[in-house]
C-alpha cells in the first residue's frame, strides 16, 4: 500500500499530543491517531513517541499517512437543474439530500457523477476526485453552485472565491424571534474539539484552532416561532451560516446537527436554500446574478406558518 508523509510543526506547550494531533489532522479519528503512534507511523522529533506525551513546544512531527482508496468516478445519467451554462462554466440548482462529490459510503448519485455525464471532457479539471468543483453545498442544503468546464475556468472561478467577491446569498429558516432586524455575525470558526466532526466558534487564543467568519443576517419575514432570515457570506467556512446561527440563539429548523433537538416543525432536511449566486464570467468578466427559488417542501412550510 501507498503512503504519504505530512510534517507538522506544533507549539502547544503542556498538552498531550494525541489530543493536539485530533485538531491538526481533522480527518482522522482518534482510533486512527492512537493506531499510527502504536504502528511507529507518528514520530516527534524523528521519534517514536506514546499518545500521553507532553508537549514542551516547537516539536516537528512527521505522519505518515496511508493514501486512501480511490473511488472511480462514473458518469450517472442524473437529471440536472441547470440555471446557466455556458463554454467555461455550469450553475446547477443543487437538490436537498445529493452529496457535491464522491466519498467512503457515497461513491454513486452525486453532483460530480451527474456533471460528468453532461460534461464529458469534464475529468482531470482541478483534480480527478473533485472535477471542476470551485466549491460545495452541504449535502441536506439545496441551491446555487457552480462548475468550472475546464482548467482557466477553473483558476478564475477560484480566485475570485479566495478573493471573496463572489456573491453567496442564502434563505434559513430559524427558530425563534430574531433581534434586531440585521446584524454582522463576526466570530471565528473551527473543528469542535469535543466533537471533531462538528464545527464550532472558537475565540482566538484558544488552544484549538479557527478561522475568522463573517455572516450579514437580514430578517425577511418573521412568524410567531420563527424567522425567515437572508444570510450573505463573506467567508467561506465549513457549516458557517448553521453553526453562526446556532451561536447567536437561533439554530436553523431541521438542522440534525446543530439544531434543536426536538424540533417543532417536521422537516426531512434542514431548512438552508443557496438562493443567489453572483460571479464573474471567465470568459469576459461580465458579472452575472443566478437565482433559484425555494423548493416545494421549503415553501410549503412557509405557506403553512403563514396561515
Amino acid at each position: 500500500m501507498s503512503s504519504r508523509s505530512q510534517t507538522l510543526h506544533l507549539n502547544a506547550p503542556g498538552q498531550r499530543l494525541d489530543k493536539v494531533l485530533t485538531q491538526e489532522l481533522p480527518d482522522l479519528s482518534r482510533t486512527q491517531i492512537q493506531r499510527l503512534l502504536k504502528e511507529e507511523q507518528i514520530l516527534v522529533n524523528g521519534r517514536p513517541a506514546k499518545a500521553n506525551l507532553r508537549l514542551e513546544g516547537g516539536e516537528e512531527v512527521s505522519v505518515t499517512l496511508p493514501e486512501p482508496e480511490e473511488t472511480e468516478l462514473i458518469p450517472e445519467a442524473i437529471p440536472l437543474d441547470i440555471r446557466y451554462e455556458d463554454d467555461d462554466m455550469l450553475i446547477i440548482n443543487k437538490p436537498a439530500g445529493m452529496v457535491v462529490h464522491p466519498a467512503v459510503g457515497h461513491s454513486s448519485g452525486t453532483l460530480v457523477n451527474a456533471v460528468l455525464a453532461h460534461c464529458p471532457d469534464l475529468p482531470g479539471i482541478g483534480g480527478e476526485k473533485r472535477p471542476g468543483i470551485v466549491h460545495r453545498l452541504d449535502k441536506e442544503t439545496s441551491g446555487l453552485i457552480v462548475i468550472a468546464k475546464n482548467e482557466p475556468a477553473l483558476r478564475h472561478l477560484q480566485a475570485q472565491f479566495k478573493e471573496r467577491t463572489v456573491g453567496k446569498q442564502y434563505l434559513a429558516l430559524v427558530d425563534g424571534q430574531v433581534q434586531p432586524p440585521t446584524a454582522l455575525i463576526d466570530a471565528p470558526i473551527g473543528r469542535d474539539p469535543r466533537q471533531r466532526k462538528k464545527m464550532a466558534v472558537i475565540p482566538f487564543g484558544s488552544s484549538a484552532r479557527s478561522r475568522p467568519a463573517q455572516t450579514q443576517v437580514t430578517t425577511i419575514t418573521g412568524y410567531d416561532d420563527y424567522t425567515l432570515l437572508r444570510c450573505e457570506l463573506f467567508t467561506g467556512r465549513t457549516h458557517q451560516i448553521r453553526v453562526h446561527l446556532a451561536y447567536i440563539g437561533f439554530p436553523i429548523v431541521g438542522d440534525k446537527v446543530y439544531g434543536r433537538r426536538k424540533p417543532s416543525i417536521r422537516l426531512g432536511r434542514h431548512f438552508l436554500h443557496a438562493a443567489v449566486l453572483r460571479v464573474k464570467r471567465p470568459s469576459d468578466n461580465e458579472e452575472l446574478t443566478i437565482q433559484a427559488e425555494l423548493p416545494p417542501e421549503l415553501d410549503a412550510v412557509l405557506n403553512h406558518l403563514a396561515e
